[in-house]
């Protein structure tokens, strides 16, 4: 049962809504524009607010759906751990489209927030804290899934949903590589929207 539900909240993740809804839009492919990524983020630069927020509320669905039913079905609780991990690879690495799609923060929130959502309420305040204070989404989406480990730990003092959220930060370090490389260099580019 472990192996059928991470196979099936991988699929579910790996649904890339935003490259769905930009080639809809603009009949192109959304990894060839902005940062490459497949995330709200990138659709709202783009496309603006109209297009950005559906896709933002697809991508936490395709996270929290997968854990929340495993949740509801099993007594295993690390069954929607699982779960949870493969939602947010799916949404990274989506093999409807050769494995490159979003950076992962929104359907990590997502995927989370049936397991913590206390935690999961603090990185949502580091986030945007950050990108106010900074105008760095990059950052702010490293610096709020990195909160959620000691959050995670020192509220709930659940180890294996810490190693989870270690791991899943890992990943989510992985597709924000260049981000990371740009931040370090003084080079990102800091957020603005379509219509600014």
């Amino acid at each position: 049962m472990k192996i059928l539900m991470s196979v099936i909240a991988y699929l579910i993740g790996a649904i890339p809504t935003g490259f769905v809804v930009y080639y809809l839009s603009e009949k192109k492919d959304i990894r060839r524009f902005g940062s490459g990524s497949t995330g709200a983020t990138n659709v709202l630069r783009l496309k603006g607010w109209k297009y950005a927020v559906p896709v933002l509320v697809f991508d936490l669905l395709k996270g929290f759906l997968p854990v929340y039913i495993s949740l509801l079905l099993f007594e295993n609780r690390q069954i929607a751990l699982l779960s949870a991990v493969f939602a947010v690879l799916g949404h990274c690495f989506p093999v409807y489209i050769r494995f490159k799609g979003g950076k992962g923060v929104a359907t990590t929130f997502g995927a989370f927030a049936p397991l913590a959502l206390g935690p999961v309420g603090i990185a949502l305040a580091v986030f945007i804290l950050t990108v106010m204070l900074t105008r760095y989404v990059s950052l702010g989406s490293l610096l709020a899934t990195a909160s959620l480990i000691p959050s995670i730990f020192f509220l709930t003092s659940d180890l294996g949903l810490t190693d989870i959220a270690a791991v899943v930060f890992l990943v989510v370090c992985l597709r924000h590589s260049g981000n990371i490389k740009r931040l370090f260099l003084g080079k990102e580019r800091k957020f603005r929207t379509k219509d600014q």
